[in-house]
């Protein structure tokens, strides 16, 4: 795992934002197609306002999320609301390319099997990310993959449900689905993440985080994440 130190969150979103698009260039030159999963945050709105004013070959991309909770549409607690305002308002995605994750159906299970299967016409069997974007909470968790929950020993489904954290249920990305990505680019800031990025760059199984496999993994952190001053 390699790590980067920029002097903010606002310098960590516009290297993000940067490299996804020189990612998404370099794959769709490659391979006419370009997957990504993103995860919410606010540095991540932040990367996701920067990366539509990249170069990107958008008719190329395709979106899809690592994870949401269940709430109804255009709930502030949805991802995808903070998605559409961030990005899908500014950048010209092809709506059919953005794959939204079906929380507001009544058979959550029966959804989470349908949102896998969806993956596979563009991503493949099974399906491989050629970028997720992850991010580190203050627990230690990353997606929807948080502690003692049972979803962090799924390993024959590529989606799966949390039970209640933080007052809404989950939907998410397991750690096969993650493990499979060709690169995986972590977005680490603010003080509170202090304790827990050691542990993630050692690859601790004792945090939700840590189990993400690190071969292809990037981290860019800020300074107060480091523990330094900016």
């Amino acid at each position: 795992m390699e790590t980067r130190v920029l002097d903010d969150a606002d310098a960590v979103a516009r290297e993000a934002a940067r490299l996804i698009a020189a990612e998404a260039r370099t794959v769709v030159a490659a391979r006419g197609r370009f997957v990504v999963a993103l995860s919410g945050g606010r540095t991540p709105w932040q990367m996701l306002r920067a990366l539509s004013g990249e170069d990107v070959p958008w008719a190329g991309v395709h979106v899809v999320q690592v994870d949401e909770r269940v709430a109804p549409a255009g709930d502030p607690d949805r991802n995808l609301t903070h998605l559409h305002e961030s990005l899908l308002e500014h950048a010209r995605l092809p709506t059919d390319h953005v794959h939204a994750m079906p929380v507001e159906e009544a058979d959550l299970e029966a959804a989470a099997r349908r949102y896998a299967r969806s993956l596979e016409p563009f991503a493949g069997t099974p399906p491989v990310l050629d970028l997720a974007h992850l991010g580190l909470g203050p627990d230690g968790h990353t997606a929807s993959l948080v502690p003692h929950d049972p979803v962090l020993d799924v390993i024959d489904r590529d989606v799966a449900l949390t039970g209640v954290y933080q007052k809404r249920r989950r939907m998410t990305l397991t750690y096969p689905t993650l493990n499979r990505s060709r690169r995986i680019l972590w977005l680490v800031t603010g003080a509170d993440k202090v304790a827990m990025l050691p542990r993630l760059q050692a690859a601790d199984p004792g945090i939700p985080a840590g189990r993400v496999l690190q071969d292809c993994a990037l981290v860019l952190a800020d300074r107060s994440a480091m523990g330094e001053k900016a």
